[in-house]
């Protein structure tokens, strides 16, 4: 019964922020014809209302994100077409990323730099770790543990290190950046701030159930290293 429980309760802190997120983004993903625009029209004009040379915006069927290297901010279909409270909010929280790049964020550009390493690394421990019994025996010998350690948990660490730098970038898009420039520039009622407010938080938390995922794979690699 405790073992069950243990689990929902995991269960729970894992996927509970996932769904969170996706509640609050379809709540407020009703179409508000009085809007001025849609994400997509938005995202340009704030382009051009900061001077962000050489950014564009495109759909994408890869989830909202701004991409630093091909300064692009990238809406779903879905948030580029809409006039909802949804579609605005992320298409801002999307430009307060490009505002972060043009303003040389050094969390944003130690990030860029950072994730191709990080997801390479994460890739090859996993492998590694998955194929040591086999490497034992091609090589005759078990593979020291230390070096098992060390290799096995280095590219969920490194994952851990991203997700550091990660969620305050997430929050100042959301708050120091989308929020104030949807507030001051009157492109939403103040009847609908604290609808904003709800789904610039949610954009800002999209990635933390990626990293309490992690510190469940982590623990659990730990948890087998540990009965070798």
């Amino acid at each position: 019964m405790l073992y069950a429980l243990g689990v929902l309760i995991v269960l729970a802190i894992i996927f509970g922020p996932s769904l969170w997120v996706k509640f609050v983004m379809r709540r407020y993903s009703t179409e508000k014809p009085e809007m001025p625009g849609t994400g997509g029209e938005l995202a340009k004009h704030l382009i051009n209302r900061f001077s962000l040379k050489d950014v564009e915006v495109e759909t994408t069927e890869l989830g909202d994100h701004y991409d630093p290297i091909e300064k692009k901010v990238r809406l779903s279909r879905e948030h580029y077409e809409s006039k909802s409270l949804t579609a605005v909010a992320i298409a801002a929280h999307e430009v307060g990323h490009a505002i972060q790049d043009h303003q040389g964020d050094r969390r944003l550009a130690t990030r860029t730099k950072m994730v191709p390493i990080v997801n390479l690394l994460a890739r090859w421990s996993v492998v590694i770790i998955s194929l040591s019994p086999i490497i034992g025996i091609i090589m005759r010998h078990p593979m020291p543990f230390s070096l098992l350690l060390f290799l096995g948990l280095s590219g969920f660490i490194a994952r851990m290190m991203v997700h550091a730098v990660t969620l305050p970038i997430e929050f100042d898009a959301s708050f120091s950046k989308a929020l104030p420039i949807l507030r001051e520039g009157n492109y939403v009622s103040q009847s609908n701030e604290k609808a904003v407010s709800h789904v610039l938080r949610a954009a800002a938390l999209t990635y933390v159930s990626a990293a309490l995922a992690d510190i469940l794979n982590l623990s659990r690699w730990i948890f087998i290293l540990l009965r070798r």
